[in-house]
């Protein structure tokens, strides 16, 4: 008995020890940020991002790195279980995936099985009650909408919440018309250590700040640029008006490309062409720029936090967005598309003693890739069950022979497939898109209809999911309680 029990102490001073030398985990998400950013390029003019200039300094910068989903519940359940909504069902934003996926494990699930600690605070999984689970943590601190409290709360499933009043001053981008989140602007009298997204860094740096005694993962997610545009004043005076650039447009772009993209692009666009009537296209850039800028203030207040911690040294930081975002491009506004607007993200991870310090890599990935690829650093045993590929091998050199595209899927049975030089979209119906992005940075040319290009098609089309899972349940189809955290079908007795 006493062998056994030298033996049983040896093996958990053993794990103790080992896990105490793995990495700690830093990952930072955003919200809504497509390209517009210092270290991608997409915008026309100059955009004050100087802290993800900073992490680029540090890190491998994916300037060709793509979301599994332009929509926010997909994309981060898709991401964060490391299963593509093909394989979950988890296809749109009113999917709970717990009820759904009981036995799914969550990357903070999977690392605090490993021996760390797993602490999050802010937009993560999707934000709205039910998409959660507490038990997923050591500790989280849930977002608090302090800034726009008056249309979200009770109307996104927050039973606790109230109705809030609109402040006085709504909107503050001076136009009706649109919905309540489309507003922008200043709001008098908010303090920036009151907005959400600060709050949540808050919590991210007093985590950093602390001693631990095993190895933590740290999620700390970002609201913005999500809507509505809300941000200080200091952020919009980065952006005088009369520099804002509009996006190149094309007046018949849309003619060469199948109805269902069609009808993608004509979602939500009755806010663009509201916009555009009123003359405030330029003032929703700014304010969209302004928000960018907030977020990256924002992360700069983590990453001084972990320079001035005792983990700055042995900390993985991992950067992403959950898609990009539409802002009159293909006469969209809006995410939820699967063109290069709405599937291009800022993605970077600096790794110490892998990554090399400011190096770029133009192979293409997708946001599957952080799961496997966070626990190949960690020395964590990879899971058989992820659909995403370690993307440690570029780490180590950007430059390595790459040939898995990026895959981005939009509803079910709808996907686009990106390579460094072509993307391949496919609709549901088998109708098709392709897009020769050394020739046409802007996806103004359909070349799915030229025969001259019929042998890219067939060399992307494999890449598509062979099958679809059927959609998850509707949250709808669940009684939600929040003291909880439970969810019982509504057609149960119980």
């Amino acid at each position: 008995m006493i062998h056994w029990l030298f033996i049983m102490v040896g093996v958990l001073l053993t794990h103790t020890v080992v896990a105490a030398k793995r990495p700690n985990v830093l990952m930072i998400s955003v919200d809504d940020m497509n390209d517009w950013t210092s270290v991608l390029g997409g915008y026309a003019g100059k955009v004050h991002t100087p802290n993800l200039e900073r992490l680029a300094k540090r890190a491998v910068n994916f300037t060709n790195a793509h979301t599994a989903s332009p929509v926010c519940c997909p994309s981060r359940t898709a991401l964060l279980l490391g299963q593509r909504p093909c394989t979950t069902g988890i296809y749109n934003n009113g999917q709970w995936w717990r009820p759904h996926l009981p036995t799914a494990m969550s990357l903070p699930m999977c690392f605090r099985q490993n021996g760390y600690r797993a602490f999050g605070a802010g937009k993560v999984f999707h934000h709205t009650a039910g998409f959660n689970p507490p038990d997923q943590w050591d500790d989280f601190q849930r977002l608090v909408f302090r800034d726009d409290p008056w249309f979200r709360g009770h109307r996104l499933n927050y039973p606790w919440s109230k109705p809030v009043p609109y402040p006085k001053g709504y909107p503050f981008g001076g136009l009706r018309g649109t919905p309540h989140e489309g507003d922008w602007g200043v709001i008098p009298g908010l303090a920036v250590e009151d907005y959400d997204d600060a709050k949540s860094v808050d919590y991210a740096i007093n985590v950093l700040a602390k001693k631990h005694d095993r190895p933590f993962f740290l999620a700390c997610g970002i609201f913005r640029p999500h809507l509505p545009w809300y941000a200080p004043q200091r952020f919009f005076d980065l952006y005088p008006l009369t520099d804002i650039r509009l996006p190149k447009t094309r007046t018949n772009d849309l003619e060469d490309i199948p109805a269902e993209g069609r009808a993608l692009s004509a979602r939500r666009r009755n806010e663009f062409l509201h916009i555009k009537k009123h003359g405030k296209w330029n003032e929703a850039i700014r304010a969209y720029l302004a928000s960018i800028s907030f977020a990256d203030a924002q992360l700069g207040r983590v990453l001084d936090a972990l320079e001035q911690s005792p983990h700055h040294r042995n900390t993985i930081i991992v950067f992403w967005s959950d898609h990009g975002w539409h802002l009159g491009e293909k006469n969209h506004w809006h995410k939820s598309t699967l063109w290069e607007e709405a599937t291009r993200i800022p993605f970077l991870i600096s790794a110490p003693g892998v990554t090399l310090s400011n190096t770029r890599c133009s192979r293409p990935v997708d946001t599957l890739s952080i799961y496997p690829t966070l626990l190949e650093l960690c020395g964590l045993k990879p899971a058989a069950d992820l659909d995403g590929t370690s993307i440690v091998p570029l780490l180590k050199n950007p430059a390595a022979q790459w040939t898995i595209p990026a895959i981005t899927e939009f509803q079910r049975g709808q996907c686009a497939v990106r390579l460094e030089r072509y993307r391949y979209i496919r609709y549901a119906d088998g109708t098709e898109e392709l897009y020769d992005h050394h020739k046409d940075p802007n996806e103004w040319t359909n070349l799915a209809g030229d025969a001259g290009h019929r042998s890219v098609i067939e060399q992307l089309a494999p890449w598509i999911p062979q099958q679809f899972a059927p959609n998850a349940p509707s949250k709808n189809a669940y009684r939600f309680d929040h003291k909880t955290y439970t969810w019982t079908p509504k057609n149960s007795k119980k």
